[in-house]
């Protein structure tokens, strides 16, 4: 009778550390972004503005992506690209565009200032393992969204590689991030 219990015992917890060791993987996928599903739908980051860390700002003065172009990340995700000159698995960029206006100030004239009229913002999530290679907003290592004033809810964006791509490729070497308005990104 004894020998029947611990089998049982021992069945229940191979059990146990199966269903624990799936449950794990699931976990673990599931940390890949909290603004991906598991179709790839990107999600727009809401509160981005306090609960990640500015990256730098690009001043465009014409045409119709001019303002001021803010861009932000998890601060661990500025911690790995420090350490490794990449961003991390997961990575999310959020990129906002302003318009702008200018004025005569004590600083001089035609300075530049960013209002509250936004324009659009840029999502892209950072995936080196290729988890939606089906779903045609991702590819080359990210996954990219665009979003509208009026509706967050909707990635308008339909295919990276005509919607979001083409703005990328002077910088395809560098993982397709102009990095070179990051100053948080260097270690200080």
């Amino acid at each position: 009778m004894r020998t029947i219990r611990l089998k049982k015992l021992g069945i229940s917890l191979a059990c146990v550390a199966i269903v624990g060791a799936g449950s794990f993987s699931v976990m673990a996928e599931a940390a890949f972004s909290p603004y991906v599903d598991g179709k790839g739908n990107i999600s727009f980051p809401l509160n981005f503005r306090t609960n990640m860390v500015h990256l730098g700002s690009w001043f465009v003065p014409s045409g119709g992506a001019s303002g001021f172009h803010d861009v932000y990340t998890e601060k661990k995700s500025v911690e790995a690209f420090r350490k490794t000159g990449k961003f991390p698995d997961g990575a999310v960029l959020v990129k906002e565009l302003r318009a702008s206006k200018s004025g005569t100030y004590t600083t001089g004239e035609g300075v530049n200032y960013a209002t509250s009229d936004i324009k659009q913002w840029f999502v892209m999530v950072k995936d080196v393992k290729g988890r939606f290679a089906n779903n045609p907003l991702w590819g080359d290592g990210w996954g990219w969204a665009l979003y509208k004033p009026g509706n967050k809810a909707k990635n308008v964006a339909t295919n990276y590689r005509t919607d979001c791509l083409a703005c990328h490729v002077p910088v395809k070497d560098k993982d397709w991030i102009y990095t070179e308005a990051y100053p948080t990104l260097n270690a200080q």
